[in-house]
């Protein structure tokens, strides 16, 4: 167990849900957490919780076993997460927009014992998963209405419980991991580092019982969840409003009627609503703080951005394996425009590596090695892949390049990993190279990242067809027929006779990509 590691079990003595009974003391009548259907208080959200782990227990559910989660943002998701935690039940935090072939990898990986949708949306799925994985005994349904086959997730009450508390250094929960490889990796997430991980965001991010926190990207993730996100803002007494729909004509009205404070979006988003600014006058002077991370900010939209909403923008790079990186709210201009800020724990360990894994110069660019008190040792499950993930001294090799500043903030210059970053989702090309290889008609493939306006990057991919070339709604059609996550589906599909070579006879994915870009072009015109 890593020494840092160990100050933050004496940091934070208390599991994640038990923290919830001391928050609920606190700020007992204040509102807690808000969606489209109403609101909870701190008492009512930890009463709700202990009656629905009484009712999960009465299903068998014991602790060390894992649920699959895919709900959408809403009181329900905090609810449940709360009342596993509390049970030491490990909640598996799953996307709604993932598709069968990624819940199937899921599954496969995790062994949980229950699988929790939203409703219709997911129920062809849910039976799918049933009949093929043993290991899920329960279906449960947010909706009532959804079939005979599932509990609806509301049913299940009972009496309050005292639970054993689970130990602060074990697993509280698996957070999915974007990947390079095309097989799902799990992140297991401590008690102690993952309140560490929320707790400190919070303070660093001005949270108080005054602040509203709008969560519009899906919970599911790190970002909203934890940094702070939704419980960095419980930790505080604060108010999460917890919103299903990312569109501007929802969202921005919801700003102006819970006087939102905090909100986290992705570079994509951003730009979609500043463009809606021009046509959707909602009154956002409530706002006090916008992050922006889950892909590199241009520094010409930052400054969008920041003229677009009048209020501090605050770049945030970070993984959910660990590190978090903040720009601070009183940082220069300079600082908050070009760079992507500072680690979070002064106990963070950061090394800029070259090929050969030797530190670089000061302000020269390499890859990104971290350990620290709540960066991972290892994934859940995946010897071969921590063997590459990490180095022998428990470095974890994240995949970014990046340069760090005299004054010790840190520059995002790209990937090295063949990772495609569309709108905030990491997506391995080999997963869908992988995907795209089932289809008869596929001779041989590769998936590249193109430069988009919108999203960041696109995703390319190039396919040499057996025969005549088939139409590129046609494949489109074929990949969502096999599951494939709609967020991974090329946004643009080339037909090659032959592929571009390097010296070394490999495919040039570097020229694909310039390609990709020439042949976009001649489109749009």
């Amino acid at each position: 167990m890593h020494s840092s590691f160990e100050s933050l079990i004496k940091q934070y003595p208390l599991p994640i849900a038990e923290q919830l009974r001391r928050w609920a003391a606190r700020y007992a009548s204040r509102i807690a957490v808000v969606d489209a259907k109403g609101s909870l208080t701190y008492r009512a959200l930890d009463a709700r919780v202990d009656e629905l782990a009484a009712g999960l227990s009465s299903l068998g559910l014991r602790p060390g076993e894992h649920v699959i989660v895919q709900l959408p943002n809403g009181n329900a998701f905090v609810i449940l997460l709360f009342a596993l935690l509390r049970m030491g039940v490990i909640p598996v935090l799953a996307m709604p927009s993932q598709r069968a072939l990624d819940i199937d990898a899921l599954i496969e990986l995790a062994q949980p014992v229950a699988y929790v949708i939203h409703g219709e949306n997911h129920a062809e799925l849910a039976r799918q998963m049933t009949q093929k994985h043993a290991c899920l005994r329960h279906v449960l349904s947010e909706e009532e209405s959804v079939s005979n086959d599932f509990t609806p997730l509301f049913s299940l009450r009972g009496e309050r419980q005292e639970w054993p508390l689970p130990d602060v250094s074990g697993t509280a929960l698996l957070l999915l991991s974007g990947g390079t490889t095309g097989t799902p990796k799990l992140i297991p997430r401590r008690h102690a580092d993952y309140s560490y991980n929320f707790s400190a965001s919070a303070e660093l991010c001005g949270i108080n019982q005054q602040s509203v926190y709008l969560a519009v990207l899906p919970v599911a993730h790190n970002f909203p969840l934890a940094c702070p996100g939704i419980l960095g803002t419980l930790s505080c007494g604060g108010k999460v409003v917890l919103a299903d729909s990312a569109s501007c004509d929802e969202v921005m009205p919801l700003i102006a009627h819970e006087r939102v404070t905090h909100i986290a979006l992705v570079p994509a988003l951003a730009q979609l609503w500043m463009q809606a600014r021009e046509w959707e006058h909602s009154d956002l002077s409530s706002l006090r703080v916008i992050q922006v991370g889950g892909a590199r900010l241009d520094p010409t939209l930052a400054e969008q951005v920041i003229a677009t909403f009048d209020c501090t923008l605050q770049q945030v790079f970070g993984m959910a394996e660990g590190l978090l990186c903040f720009t601070r709210l009183d940082d220069p201009r300079a600082t908050v425009l070009h760079s992507q800020g500072r680690p979070l724990s002064p106990l963070d360990e950061v090394r800029i590596v070259d090929e050969d894994e030797n530190d670089v110069a000061p302000g020269e660019t390499g890859q990104l090695l971290t350990r620290g008190p709540y960066t991972i040792s290892g994934y859940y499950r995946a010897p071969a892949h921590n063997a590459q993930a990490f180095t022998a001294q428990r470095f974890y090799r994240t995949g970014d390049n990046v340069r760090m500043d005299e004054a010790g903030n840190l520059h995002v210059e790209g990937r090295i990993k063949e990772q495609i970053n569309r709108a905030g989702e990491k997506i391995a090309a080999a997963e869908i190279e992988s995907v795209l290889m089932r289809l008869v008609e596929v001779k041989d493939c590769a998936v590249v990242a193109a430069p988009d306006t919108l999203l960041g990057e696109r995703i390319c991919a190039f396919v040499i067809a057996q025969q005549t070339p088939s139409d590129y709604q046609q494949l489109r059609q074929q990949l969502n027929n096999m599951g494939l996550s709609a967020w991974k589906i090329p946004d643009q599909i080339e037909f090659l006779s032959h592929w571009p070579l390097t010296a070394v006879g490999k495919i040039d994915k570097k020229r694909l990509t310039a390609l990709a870009v020439d042949r976009h072009r001649n489109t749009a015109q």
